[in-house]
């Protein structure tokens, strides 16, 4: 029997930024390419990569400034993210899969749009849906700096060691049921660094400069006809109203494609990629089928 190749951490350069890669699973098998939530880690995707490694090159990344990735050199926006998404489809070997979560589902879908040879198909993991987003004024870029002062303000005092760490933890109280799949050790070498706070700051504020922006992309590319799974979480919504409503946004999404396909899962929160990897898996399996 053949062993599995083992998992490969690396810094690497990716459109005038440098981001950390962990890469596992056969070298010849498909391309995953797997981006993760708004100030989420690479290891957010674990159990998933996991799953998915036994037959895939799985990818996973750190956007600047988070995980292990060093700081950003340019602020968060949608444009500067699908350059590092398209850097590294490059650099895996095109076409990839990608599999997107949360607000990682805006850059997939403009990449889909920008860069169609680059994909296979992707496969949207509770992404992000904004119905009528609006811009203005647009201060993200103006106040990166400020996010990133704060966040090294934290680290060089010591107080970015224990409220990141335990803002992580009150998040993945309402975000999953099943917690962080690494030990504390991991949690606390990532969270703990001031740098990782103020990135997460700014991604807040770009949030909504970015769903503009793809609204804005949508009216000039249209999607390309390729696999598209969209998982929709409804575990976390009390409000049957808001449930609808999120369950018909990623309806919207997943008829963007003719080979477009929702998946719901009720009971599932929003990181599925922690308590659901069947649920990923199967969903990649659809795709690439």
């Amino acid at each position: 029997m053949t062993a599995r190749p083992e998992t490969v951490s690396e810094i690497v350069p990716a459109a005038g930024e440098r981001v950390h890669v962990v890469e596992s699973g056969p070298a010849c098998g498909p391309r995953l390419l797997l981006s993760t939530g708004l100030g989420g880690a690479w290891f957010d995707w674990d159990p998933t990569a996991r799953l998915l490694a036994e037959e895939h090159r799985v990818i996973a990344f750190d956007r600047p400034g988070l995980g292990l990735s060093p700081a950003a050199r340019t602020a968060p926006s949608l444009r500067r993210d699908v350059r590092i998404l398209a850097a590294l489809a490059e650099r895996a070997g095109p076409p990839v899969t990608v599999l997107a979560h949360s607000v990682a589902g805006f850059h997939a879908e403009a990449l889909a749009r920008a860069h169609p040879r680059l994909l296979n198909g992707l496969v949207l993991v509770d992404p992000s849906y904004e119905r009528a987003p609006r811009s203005r004024p647009r201060i993200s870029a103006a106040l990166a700096p400020v996010a990133a002062a704060f966040g090294a303000f934290l680290g060089a005092t010591g107080l970015a060691r224990p409220l990141g760490p335990a803002a992580r933890r009150l998040i993945l109280r309402y975000t999953s049921d099943r917690g962080d799949a690494v030990p504390d050790r991991t949690v606390r070498r990532v969270y703990g660094r001031g740098t990782v706070i103020g990135t997460v700051l700014a991604e807040n504020l770009a949030y909504r400069e970015m769903a503009a922006d793809l609204k804005a992309l949508r009216a000039r590319r249209p999607f390309p006809d390729v696999p598209l799974a969209v998982l929709t979480a409804l575990g976390d919504f009390r409000d049957t109203g808001r449930a609808g409503e999120w369950t018909g946004g990623h309806r919207a999404l997943a008829g963007m494609s003719p080979r477009g396909r929702q998946t719901v899962l009720p009971r599932t929160k929003h990181m599925v990629q922690l308590d659901r990897p069947d649920a990923v898996a199967d969903a990649v399996a659809e795709v690439l089928a």
